[in-house]
C-alpha cells in the first residue's frame, strides 16, 4: 500500500474492482503517483473458468452400395485434413501468423523440410504469441490456413509428411 493513505487505496482498489466488473473487463493495471517514493501499482484480475470439452469424432457413414472401381479417386475428394495421420492441429484458439512479423518471411512452405520442435506458426492467443512446434520431421504436404485468420482448438492447420 501507498504511504498516502491507506483507506483512499482500499477505496480506489474497490473502485477498481467494480469498473472491471461494469465494463466486462478481464484485467485492469493502474500506476497512481503520490510524489516520490510514494505511489501504488494495482492490478486487477478477473479469471474466468475455462472449461475445455473433447467431442468425438463423428461415425463414418457409410454407403448403402459398394462404390465403384474409381473408389480411391472418390475417397481422395472427400477426405478430411482433420483426419489426415501427418494433420497438425491448433492447440488452442487465437490467430494464426504463418510469419514472425508482417512482410517477414514465413516459417514454412509447401515443400519444405521441418525438423521435429521447429517453429511452423505462431497462434496469438490473449496477447501472448505461442510458437507451435512440427511435432515431427518431414516435408509440408499442404498449409490449410492464410496468415492473419482465426482458428479454433483442434482445427487443422498444416499436413507434415
Amino acid at each position: 500500500m501507498s504511504k498516502h493513505s491507506p483507506d483512499a487505496d482500499v477505496a480506489f482498489i474497490s473502485a477498481l474492482a467494480e469498473l472491471l466488473n461494469k465494463n466486462e473487463l478481464t484485467e485492469l493495471s493502474v500506476k497512481r503517483e503520490y510524489g516520490e517514493d510514494d505511489s501504488l501499482e494495482v492490478r486487477v484480475v478477473k479469471q474466468a473458468n475455462i472449461v475445455t470439452t473433447q467431442m468425438a469424432a463423428p461415425a463414418p457413414v457409410y454407403a448403402a452400395a459398394p462404390a465403384p472401381a474409381s473408389a480411391p479417386a472418390a475417397a481422395a475428394g472427400n477426405d478430411d485434413p482433420a483426419q489426415h495421420p501427418g494433420a497438425v492441429t491448433s492447440p488452442m484458439v487465437g490467430t494464426c501468423y504463418l510469419a514472425a512479423e508482417p512482410g517477414a518471411t514465413p516459417f514454412i512452405t509447401i515443400g519444405a523440410t521441418v525438423a521435429e520442435g521447429q517453429t511452423v506458426l505462431i497462434i496469438e492467443a490473449m496477447k501472448t504469441m505461442n510458437h507451435i512446434p512440427a511435432p515431427r520431421a518431414g516435408t509440408i504436404k499442404r498449409i490449410l490456413v492464410e496468415d492473419g485468420t482465426a482458428v479454433e482448438f483442434g482445427a487443422p492447420l498444416l499436413i507434415i509428411e
